[in-house]
């Protein structure tokens, strides 16, 4: 019997999952959590086979959750099922400790032929976020500076504003931005923050 705990912020999706575990003979679902930080309590006390973990959620997001709990429980098999497919995110997913990445629109055997597959000590991802990892393998990373500074076109702020808040010169910003533009193939600030966006460089 494969022992499941369900993480996600939404209930309509954790209902889903409840319904769909009930059909299969060989799962069964043990705990449910709705957010990160809940998520670490309940693998602590019920040591599930398989962790199904959702990646945006308040208080703890998921991707912290997966280090939190694979830093505590190196064995620890956790599917990542979640609506975002941004290459960046799933990178970041999979070096914190998921075996899986999956979309929340995949089929219903997709995720039960993954629970399987993991709990037997495979990996799985779905077909579109292989292709986003593919179509970027040999991008060039936005730096951690670099990131901050996108951040902060994405909330509205200024060249000037940004200087401010970096303690760096508008001169460093700009240049900051000329980098950003190139890597990510951007037009401009506002392509380049949707861009950022969608491959999950950068959060809301």
């Amino acid at each position: 019997m494969i022992r499941l705990l369900s993480v996600d912020d939404h209930a309509i999706v954790r209902d889903g999952i409840v319904r769909l575990i009930a059909t299969q003979p060989d799962m069964e679902l043990i705990a449910e959590a709705s957010d990160g930080q809940e998520a670490v309590e309940q693998f602590r006390k019920h040591r599930p086979d398989v962790t199904l973990m959702d990646l945006q959620m308040p208080n703890m997001n998921g991707i912290d959750a997966i280090s939190s709990i694979r830093g505590e429980f190196p064995e620890a098999r956790i599917i990542v099922l979640t609506t975002y497919e941004g290459d960046v995110q799933v990178v970041r997913a999979l070096k914190a400790g998921a075996q899986a990445y999956l979309l929340k629109g995949s089929l219903r055997k997709e995720l039960l032929d993954a629970i399987r597959a993991v709990h037997a000590g495979q990996r799985r991802m779905s077909a579109e976020v292989a292709a986003a990892i593919a179509e970027h393998a040999t991008d060039s990373a936005l730096s951690p500076k670099e990131i901050s500074v996108l951040t902060l076109i994405a909330g509205g702020n200024a060249n000037k504003e940004i200087a401010a808040q970096l303690s760096v010169s508008e001169e460093s910003v700009k240049s900051y931005v000329r980098s950003i533009l190139a890597k990510l193939g951007a037009n401009d600030r506002t392509h380049a923050v949707t861009i950022g966006l969608k491959r999950g460089i950068i959060g809301l």
